[in-house]
């Protein structure tokens, strides 16, 4: 019998939307692979370098029934077989905490593919452990015993494989390439993995890409960046020199030769004379579409980086090193470039997705506390748009987060809260990215509070941080969403309440009605002459809200002129 989950099943992501996986005891990681990936030999020594448990499932299965899987097979037929199996697995993602392998056939099953979606949605380590195909046809074929392997072992391997490696790479959040690996550096990779916060961002139209968040992330590059590069174009701003220097010389260790391009600070270095500045850097060292950029700071380096990377030969790879804690969770990880034009913000760019992200925690260290600060209004939209647990969290810790200090960050133990707080916002964003890179519509949510935030900032000549006006911005359309009968005002009040314990403003009062409209019409949102804002619907519940009556949207603007 076939794997029974079409492709046409397979979701395009994996959301995180903070209403699944509520029992508090799961795995560790569930691993997913191929016959003769390793997954057993594997994850053992994984689980116990990282002194945790370990589960064959069909292993667990075999002592259960009493005999062999292919004794099994042959008696009850795979149908039985099936069924035995997804029950072992869906009670031990609910009561086992350690590291569980799964039969190489198990998340085609219907019932087990839910349940494992329903793990990856609540913040479960799916991995999906790729071997080398001949490696791994290689060690089915000694280990024998594998029913769905009768016959020419290695015709059936390969049929197999073209109908589950989709569904794998789709279905786990996690991907660890074991080609050309031994055993021991397998288990090396695949928990240094585990230990990270690793995120799959794919869907239609898009270049699948992992976002990976941890401590020492930027060891990764040169891995990242893959092969076959002789130039890097280092894009960077003074202000991070220090992590500038150790990406610099992880390239060069790679074989790469790099080009140093420094850039001002802030909304200054995304212009389109920066950009120029850049091509004609580009264009004189050479660079042809074999050679690559990466960008290292914040959010407007990372946006001046892709847009050059996007531009330069019609598109060369690129890399986003995120230094702050706002481009970790936004700016970086989308696929969206641009510069800023005086008539307002991002006004000109592209969709281009990176071949990685790597927010690397330990540079949030370097950062002054309100530059940290701001970086929350972005996470709080997340929760507000989708993620009720990220304001649970940012509840509990607003004290600790807002008092931020860069040089007693690392070893604090405010670093895990922070490197939740962002993989669940990456969540979020991928969730919306996957289902509509282009922004035609879903992704348009992840705009909540930008129709002010962004006019905001074009008044305030950029010198207000993005995430303090996109905090502004989120209490405005809830205000708004008040005035027509979407939100109520207990739900406006926790907006203002929440905001403000993370230390980020709620009020604004730097420019007049008339120019905030004016504004408002240039809005990438908007539709010709009409109005366009993202407002909730009940809290986790965006919606678009079109043209809607101009005299509310005036109320709605002068509540946040006062604190």
């Amino acid at each position: 019998m076939e794997d029974t989950i079409a492709r046409r099943d397979m979701p395009r992501s994996i959301p995180h939307d903070g209403t699944a996986g509520a029992s508090s005891v799961r795995p560790l990681a569930v691993i997913i692979g191929m016959p003769g990936a390793g997954k057993t030999r594997v994850g053992r020594e994984a689980a116990d370098r990282l002194n945790v448990d370990f589960i064959d499932t069909d292993q667990r299965i075999e002592h259960d029934v009493g005999m062999a899987v292919a004794a099994y097979f042959r008696r009850y037929g795979e149908p039985k077989f099936r069924e035995v199996e997804s029950d072992t697995i869906v009670e031990l993602l609910h009561r086992f905490d350690g590291l569980l392998a799964l039969g190489g056939g198990a998340p085609m099953t219907e019932a087990t593919h839910t349940a494992l979606v329903e793990y990856a949605r609540g913040g479960g380590h799916l991995v999906y452990l790729q071997a080398d195909p001949a490696e791994a046809m290689e060690r089915a074929r000694r280990g024998g015993g594998r029913p769905m392997l009768s016959g020419d072992a290695d015709v059936r391997w390969r049929q197999l494989y073209e109908t589950r490696n989709p569904v794998f790479d789709a279905l786990a959040n996690i991907h660890v390439r074991t080609h050309g690996s031994t055993p021991h550096m397998a288990a090396r990779k695949l928990v240094d993995a585990v230990s990270q916060r690793i995120i799959h961002i794919g869907g239609s139209g898009i270049d699948p890409y992992d976002v990976r968040i941890g401590e020492h992330m930027l060891n990764a590059l040169a891995q990242t960046m893959g092969t076959g590069v002789a130039r890097v174009a280092l894009v960077h701003t003074e202000s991070v020199q220090r992590h500038s220097d150790r990406a610099r010389a992880l390239l060069r260790q790679a074989g790469a030769t790099v080009i140093d391009v420094v850039i001002p600070d802030a909304e200054a270095g995304k212009t389109v004379g920066v950009a120029d500045s850049v091509w004609r850097r580009l264009g004189d060292e050479g660079f042809t579409r074999s050679d690559a950029v990466v960008g290292v700071g914040g959010g407007a380096a990372t946006d001046l980086a892709g847009f050059v990377a996007a531009t330069w030969m019609r598109g060369i790879r690129y890399v986003n090193c995120p230094t702050s804690l706002l481009a970790m969770v936004d700016a970086s990880t989308g696929g969206k470039t641009g510069v800023n034009t005086p008539q307002g913000k991002n006004f000109v760019g592209s969709f281009y997705t990176p071949k990685g992200v790597l927010a690397d925690v330990t540079t949030l260290a370097t950062l002054p506390n309100d530059i940290f600060i701001e970086g929350m209004g972005e996470v709080a939209k997340s929760g507000f748009i989708r993620d009720p647990a990220i304001l649970d969290i940012l509840e509990r810790h607003a004290d600790e987060l807002r008092a931020f200090d860069g040089g007693t960050f690392l070893g604090s133990g405010l670093e895990d809260v922070v490197e939740e707080l962002i993989e669940r916002t990456v969540r979020v964003k991928a969730y919306h990215v996957s289902n509509d890179l282009k922004e035609s519509g879903l992704r348009e949510f992840l705009n909540y509070g930008h129709t002010l935030a962004h006019a905001i900032e074009a008044l305030e000549h950029f010198s207000w941080r993005h995430g303090n006006a996109v905090a502004v911005g989120c209490v405005f359309a809830a205000e708004l969403a008040c005035e027509l009968g979407y939100l109520d005002r207990e739900a406006v009040d926790y907006h203002r309440r929440l905001l403000s314990s993370l230390g980020l403003p709620i009020s604004w009062d730097g420019g007049t009605w008339d120019d905030v409209l004016a504004l408002m019409h240039r809005d990438k949102k908007a539709r010709g002459n009409t109005l366009r804002f993202v407002v909730l619907d009940g809290m986790q519940h965006p919606i678009h809200l079109d043209d809607p009556p101009i005299e509310a949207v005036q109320r709605a603007f002068d509540r946040i002129r006062h604190a």
